[in-house]
């Protein structure tokens, strides 16, 4: 069994990147995610990661129920972000992908939040920038293990909806 480390919050990292999360996701919201909301713009990043996933391991991934993944699956649906093909193994089963619509919005989408945070960063001196582009790739990383993490939780373990 894993430990955690103990975290010792003197130095202040985690109240400072919380803060700067929370700033992160005002300026990240300045950019419109209409006409999708939040948990199926996070369905559509998962479906972009994992191409031809079906609807119990996407709601795995969201934490969510596949009757509330279904639902949200027919509203990205509709509007054209998300196709369902039938699986190669199983008659009863659907795999999901991201339609060419689908991928434009989040192309789109990250274009549109890029140039925001442009503006911000623009404002920093140099050396400021390289420290934040080593420290940010620095956090991703370290993330990367509790992603996966989270993806092997147990279906049914969740209790969050979609």
């Amino acid at each position: 069994m894993a430990t955690t480390p103990r975290h010792d919050r003197s130095d202040g990292t985690g109240r400072v990147t919380t803060a700067a999360a929370e700033l992160l996701e005002m300026l990240l919201g300045r950019a419109s995610t209409a006409p999708v909301s939040a948990s199926q713009l996070r369905a559509l990043f998962l479906l972009e990661q994992h191409e031809g996933i079906n609807l119990r391991t996407l709601a795995d991934g969201l934490g969510s129920t596949p009757s509330s993944t279904s639902r949200l699956c027919d509203r990205l649906h509709a509007v054209g972000f998300v196709e369902r093909l039938p699986s190669v193994s199983s008659r009863r089963e659907l795999r999901l992908r991201l339609s060419g619509r689908g991928r434009a919005f989040l192309a789109d989408l990250r274009d549109r939040r890029e140039r925001e945070l442009a503006v911000v960063v623009a404002r920093m001196p140099v050396e400021s920038r390289a420290m934040l582009l080593k420290g940010l790739e620095s956090l991703r990383e370290a993330a990367v293990p509790l992603r996966d993490e989270a993806a092997a939780v147990p279906p049914g373990s969740r209790a969050r909806t979609a």
